[in-house]
């Protein structure tokens, strides 16, 4: 039985819009160092327009992989294509400016579950809301420390 549900995440970001665009899509290999997470990430190509990269991590002890594809639609959105061995993901991510340096964006994620007793709608919003703010806050330092 497939499980899916769909989260939206909204945040604001206290910095101009092409700089958290920039911010947002500049994927790195240890950006998992921003959020604390032991998961490791492989960069198999980066260009203009796309990235591609292996997720993998340890999951009730078992190790799991991912695999992200992101369309990148500067200067103010991306598109999350994940396919992974528990569940696949589309998210879609929408920058708006709302002020000379304040931003929105708002996320949609589209999840697919693959396995038993998967995450609650609530719980996945839950913890991409708190996933998301470790961003927020470093974007916002980012943002601070270059002016």
């Amino acid at each position: 039985m497939v499980i899916s549900h769909t989260v939206h995440v909204s945040k604001v970001i206290k910095a101009p819009l092409n700089f958290v665009y920039n911010w947002c899509t500049d994927f790195r290999e240890d950006d998992n160092k921003i959020t604390g997470s032991k998961t490791k990430r492989i960069i198999l190509q980066k260009t203009k327009r796309r990235v591609i990269y292996v997720s993998t991590y340890k999951l009730r002890g078992k190790t799991i992989s991912s695999v992200d594809i992101v369309a990148l639609r500067p200067p103010n959105a991306w598109h999350l294509d994940f396919v992974g061995q528990e569940g696949d993901e589309i998210g879609e991510y929408k920058l708006t400016r709302i002020g000379p340096r304040k931003t929105r964006l708002n996320m949609t994620f589209k999840i697919k579950y693959k396995i038993a007793n998967p995450p609650t709608k609530k719980e996945d919003t839950k913890s991409t809301s708190k996933f998301w703010d470790k961003y927020v806050a470093a974007v916002e330092k980012g943002y601070a420390s270059s002016r």
